[in-house]
């Protein structure tokens, strides 16, 4: 007596899971791509073991060859986020001056490489202490030991 199957083989291939997968893989790669630091500046910040709860809006940094950049229209709401510029300390004090005026309770971030004149540091303090501006000194977590 032989026995006979009731099915039969489908020529084609289901492609629906494979298409789940991707649409998962690409939220993915979406929601973690916001997470990474933005700026391509290497700034080797000095540490700290204090921290604090001002979200800044502005960001100047400052690297290791003692360039100053800005990022200035940064939008959180949105998760835009603009390209350092280039700028000089003349140029930062009439930016400053200018985010002021349209916003005066913005806070400014101060990201400066540990090896930067302390000079340096203090001139960008000042220009936002003459303009009235909250500024944050960032840095980075002190090492436990």
């Amino acid at each position: 007596m032989a026995l006979k199957r009731n099915f039969q083989t489908l020529d084609t291939f289901s492609m629906s899971s494979m298409t789940d997968v991707i649409f998962l893989l690409l939220i993915f790669f979406m929601v973690t791509s916001t997470i990474i630091f933005p700026a391509a500046i290497d700034v080797n910040l000095p540490q700290s073991s204090e921290q604090t709860s001002t979200k800044p809006v502005t960001e100047v940094y400052i690297d290791a060859e003692s360039n100053l950049y800005l990022v200035a229209d940064r939008n959180d709401s949105t998760q835009t986020l603009s390209i350092p510029k280039p700028v000089t300390f003349d140029q930062l004090q009439a930016d400053l001056t200018a985010i002021q005026q349209a916003d005066s309770t913005r806070a400014i971030a101060l990201y400066a490489d540990s090896v930067v004149d302390y000079g340096k540091v203090v001139r960008v303090l000042d220009m936002a202490a003459r303009n009235k501006m909250k500024m944050v000194l960032s840095t980075r977590a002190r090492q436990q030991d």
